[in-house]
């Protein structure tokens, strides 16, 4: 399967619709926005862009999964957070240049659909004008806090809190994944993983039901990351 490039501008305009950033745009300036953009369908494992890529397209995930790693000096694969629909993918660090640099790989974990607008337009269109200027903020923001949560996973915090803080974080995701799979995101060993689950589950704050964890004790869960320990 290949990319498929949505062109009929009623559908674009639905796609566009389905995304919070948008809302407050009237018909007016989602016309102009439908015509500096393009609705992509990305087949599952399919790459977004690389470390190191230039590109003047500005990324929003209207659905599907997106995975943001990067690759050490050995080869390795270094996860670093999933991309939910209705997001901003792109990692910015200036609205003062024309070209967006990638600071991470971005991979498909299944099939979705990206909204790519034109970043000179948008620019002049949108943000030269004070519009929709709030809403990047709150995106830009919210990429931080992602960025002091990979901080914490990868230098703070211990096995334990790891595993906790996946399950506080993104539950679904956790159950989607095989353990191997979770392991190898948190940068654990298997047999790690497991210890601590059996434990979380002696200590009645999970249970684990045909291998889905569900969550009792969701107080209990954050404190283990938050510093007090069982």
């Amino acid at each position: 399967m290949t990319e498929k490039n949505i062109t009929d501008t009623n559908e674009k305009l639905n796609f566009i619709k389905q995304l919070s950033f948008f809302h407050s745009l009237d018909n007016e300036k989602l016309d102009i926005l439908n015509n500096i953009s393009r609705i992509i369908t990305y087949p599952k494992n399919s790459i977004l862009f690389y470390e190191n890529d230039l590109n003047n397209k500005l990324f929003f995930l209207v659905s599907g999964l997106l995975k943001i790693y990067k690759i050490d000096k050995f080869e390795n694969e270094i996860f670093l957070y999933h991309i939910h629909k209705d997001s901003l993918i792109s990692e910015l660090t200036t609205l003062e240049n024309d070209t967006i640099y990638c600071m991470s790989n971005a991979e498909f974990m299944e099939e979705s659909i990206v909204l790519e607008i034109d970043f000179l337009e948008f620019k002049a269109n949108f943000l030269s004008k004070n519009i929709l200027n709030n809403e990047f903020i709150n995106e830009i923001l919210l990429k931080t806090k992602q960025l002091h949560c990979v901080i914490n996973r990868e230098l703070v915090f211990d096995a334990t809190a790891k595993v906790a803080f996946s399950l506080c974080d993104d539950l679904e995701m956790f159950n989607s994944l095989k353990r191997h799979e979770v392991s190898f995101m948190l940068h654990i060993q298997p047999e790690t993983l497991s210890r601590v689950l059996k434990k979380l589950k002696r200590n009645s704050i999970i249970d684990i039901e045909k291998s889905k964890i569900v969550i009792l004790n969701n107080k209990m869960l954050q404190n283990l990351y938050r510093g007090e320990i069982l």
